[in-house]
């Protein structure tokens, strides 16, 4: 958080000297970072969850949902965490929170429909290794301060568009070499922040497998359950470019154009590739 914040309140240097406003922005991004960064670790997951259109499980209704992940959680030794369902028929799921004390587990009305107990365990239990290894944590700080990240540089071009450089007397002057090195940061840093996140969710994906894996003992669970979900092709409405990188599965799957965009910047290594692993264990 302290790197991001720090790296945010350069680029708003870099940029507010490019605009003729000085240190301002420079000060008003290390305040604004420095609430954002808290308003995500506090309260991430809840804007996670209305975003997503999220209603808590029913425990007669999604009986077999309430008993898996009761019985992870016990194995595992973390508290059962909240549990939400999405009334979406593309089977997904995805958990946020910044502990397991403060956690949720949410899936889909499809995932829960279409995938037997033992495959639904092992998406459970590879939920639950996010939030045991603070996965939900790290990733819902990063998606937040990647977005800012993002924010800033849309700012800059567009204060670049409406008005130039301002100097004491009101006079344009796009100070040459400043400008252009302005405009190069805010075409990179975006790029830059979503190649850190791109790393980082990768790495967390790969890990959760084998940790959930861990858990249940049976590879072949998870395995099967990740190709019957990348198999589906429909796609989950409720998810976002904001949230997408929470979810087991790419949920733009299907969907032409954003899944041949959001395959430039994948956050989720691929399927085949993370079904291999887990049947050679």
């Amino acid at each position: 958080m302290g790197l991001f914040m720090a790296f945010i309140t350069l680029a708003a240097y870099i940029f507010g000297q490019t605009s003729g406003y000085g240190l301002s922005w420079a000060g008003t991004a290390l305040i604004f970072s420095g609430f954002i960064s808290l308003g995500s670790y506090y309260w991430g997951d809840k804007l996670v969850l209305l975003t997503s259109g999220a209603r808590p499980a029913n425990p007669k209704k999604d009986f077999n949902f309430y008993t898996v992940a009761e019985n992870l959680a016990m194995g595992a030794g973390v508290p059962t965490p909240k549990l939400y369902v999405i009334d979406d028929t593309a089977p997904n799921a995805f958990a946020t929170g910044r502990d397991p004390e403060h956690a949720v587990i949410c899936a889909t009305s499809g995932l829960l429909s279409k995938l037997d107990r033992v495959e639904l365990e092992g998406v459970l239990a590879h939920e639950l290794s996010h939030i045991k290894n603070f996965d939900t944590r790290l990733m819902g700080i990063v998606a937040v301060l990647v977005g800012m990240v993002a924010f800033l540089s849309d700012w800059f071009m567009r204060s670049l568009w409406w008005g130039g450089r301002r100097d004491r007397e009101g006079r344009n002057n796009l100070g040459g070499l400043l400008v252009l090195l302005g405009v190069i940061f805010a075409i990179l840093s975006p790029l830059v922040a979503t190649l850190i996140q791109l790393a980082l969710s990768r790495r967390r994906e790969f890990l959760a497998d084998a940790s959930g894996t861990l858990l249940t003992r049976y590879p072949e669970g998870l395995a099967r359950a990740l190709e019957k979900i990348s198999q589906d092709r429909e796609v989950l409405e409720a998810a976002t470019n904001a949230t997408a990188h929470l979810y087991i599965v790419n949920p733009f799957k299907g969907k032409d154009f954003s899944a041949w965009f959001s395959s430039l910047f994948d956050t989720h290594p691929p399927i085949m590739e993370r079904v291999k692993i887990l049947r050679s264990m």
